[in-house]
């Protein structure tokens, strides 16, 4: 049981260290492109998934097959 490491959210220590790690490999040019990808992306998700296809109607055939049968 000494093995195990618990790992809980990252603090802000952690976060310092991961943002730094990002300047040191994107560079700090790069990060701000790469943001604007991903939120132009995240807009298209949301976009996409708020557009519903119109419901489907049934046939009104269905009806009128209803009404010949009854005479």
């Amino acid at each position: 049981m000494n093995g195990f490491i618990l790992i809980g959210p990252p603090g802000p220590f952690e976060i310092i260290i991961i943002v730094i790690i990002l300047l040191l490999l994107f560079g700090g040019k790069k990060i701000p492109e790469l943001m604007r990808g991903l939120g132009q992306g995240m807009k298209e998700f949301k976009k996409a998934t708020k557009e519903e296809d119109p419901p489907k109607k049934e046939n009104d055939n269905s009806k009128s097959i209803e009404s010949d049968k009854s005479k």
